[in-house]
């Protein structure tokens, strides 16, 4: 890796895990759109109350300053970022505005073809508007007494500017966007919101992109799921992308699991987010969830609502979702008891569609909080249908705190997803190892 991309790695590190940039409370103006735990967010973020008819269509953009930033010879490193609002169209068939950004890398591609692009799909920040992953490019910390929001997916996203990659990131439904509440790991919105990230970032003007780029996806944790789920709906949503390979690190597969296991972790308020998420995808579930939960739950899921991750891991560590029900079951038994809740999270499993474009699947061995056995079920359901699945298992110890099993994985393996992804934009073919999954864990 050259000194400058060295350099950028240990920049977004440093800020991203100590948290060089403090944004302080910010006062509302004018012309703010709305002012989400002390953070204002700019107008840009409020969606126009008529949106173009195609999906990926661009609604607006503007210049995005990144906070870490270094001149260069060719332009500042590691590229040039542009913020972007486009069309995608949610899980009940509605129009909805998505925001994100797009980095034109100051680096050459180094490998065959035009400069391809990788869509990064971002593990959980949160729910709150202040928590979406284009404002974490912008702030990579955001800490002022009332939110923490940490931008940890710009490492990714640096490392693959620093390969000669375009990168679009999407914020997903309801993330930045101040119109609606975001759809936590519905794999519809999700998998709708990367792909028309790839066609608003193709329309943009200006770019090094052609109608020739490569296109791959990248995502870990809710990335994982949102990238896999747009690798399975891509043939029918989107036939005018053509996916070179797509890499889901820990994808959170079948939530009925994730579920059982985030409850009562250090990340227990992805459980809030997650009901939050079911009942704005489907409001006729309110009923059950007005049965069910009692002043507590519904006084957590508001708060929850408005939270990003760090504010979570303060607020609601080790929490029970057995305090937030009316009868003391937990969240998992009433989903059990309750054929609607059922049906819904079924209809959220990934790895029924085969992916029609190479995958990888990667997934901690000790991870415990998106366990580890249904991430390796995904493999195995795209192996079954006959998909070209690169598995990968990450032999780890249990280092004794679920989030760090989860988290740790991130970090080993994230050089590997990369690498295995320029491969793809280089023209390399992948190696299916579907033959070997009886003998890896």
């Amino acid at each position: 890796m050259p000194v400058s991309a060295r350099l950028l790695a240990v920049a977004v590190t440093t800020a991203t895990c100590l948290g060089a940039t403090v944004v302080p409370v910010a006062a509302a103006s004018a012309t703010d759109a709305v002012v989400s735990r002390g953070v204002t967010i700019p107008e840009f973020y409020n969606p126009p109350a008529t949106l173009p008819s195609a999906d990926g269509a661009l609604v607006r953009s503007e210049p995005l300053p990144l906070a870490l930033s270094l001149p260069g010879v060719n332009g500042p490193l590691p590229g040039t970022a542009t913020r972007l609002m486009y069309k995608s169209t949610d899980s009940r068939g509605e129009a909805m505005a998505v925001t994100g950004a797009y980095i034109e890398p100051a680096a050459a591609w180094k490998g065959t073809g035009d400069r391809p692009l990788v869509a990064v799909a971002p593990g959980t920040m949160g729910q709150g508007d202040q928590c979406a992953a284009s404002l974490g490019l912008e702030h990579p910390l955001t800490a002022n007494g009332q939110t923490v929001s940490i931008g940890y997916e710009d490492l990714a996203i640096y490392r693959l500017l620093a390969e000669g990659v375009a990168v679009v990131v999407t914020d997903y439904a309801g993330l930045g966007t101040t119109d609606r509440l975001h759809t936590y790991v519905n794999r519809v919105d999700e998998a709708h919101a990367v792909l028309d990230a790839v066609r608003a970032a193709r329309s943009l003007p200006g770019t090094s992109l052609t109608p020739s780029s490569k296109v791959a996806l990248f995502g870990y944790s809710q990335g994982g799921g949102a990238t896999a789920a747009a690798a399975e709906l891509q043939p029918a949503y989107a036939p005018d992308i053509t996916l070179a390979g797509t890499s889901a690190g820990a994808p959170p597969a079948d939530l009925v699991e994730v579920t059982k296991a985030i409850d009562g972790s250090e990340l227990a308020g992805a459980l809030g987010w997650s009901v939050n998420g079911f009942l704005q995808s489907d409001p006729a579930l309110k009923p059950i969830a007005e049965a069910h939960l009692n002043a507590a739950g519904k006084a957590a899921l508001a708060d929850l609502s408005t939270m990003c991750v760090g504010d979570a891991l303060f607020a609601y560590n080790g929490k029970h979702s057995t305090g937030w029900t009316t009868d003391g079951r937990s969240i998992s038994d009433i989903i059990r008891s309750e054929p609607a809740l059922t049906a819904f999270l079924d209809q959220q499993r990934i790895g029924r569609i085969e992916p029609s474009s190479p995958v990888r699947v990667s997934t901690g061995t000790s991870d415990n909080l998106v366990p580890h056995a249904q991430a390796r079920q995904l493999a195995v359901d795209w192996c079954a249908k006959g998909a070209e699945v690169t598995y990968k298992p990450i032999a780890l110890p249990n280092l004794g705190s679920a989030l760090i099993n989860h988290f740790t994985p991130l970090l080993t393996d994230q050089g590997d997803a990369i690498a295995w992804l320029t491969d793809r934009l280089d023209g390399k073919a992948a190696t299916s190892n579907c033959g070997d999954l009886s003998g890896l864990s």
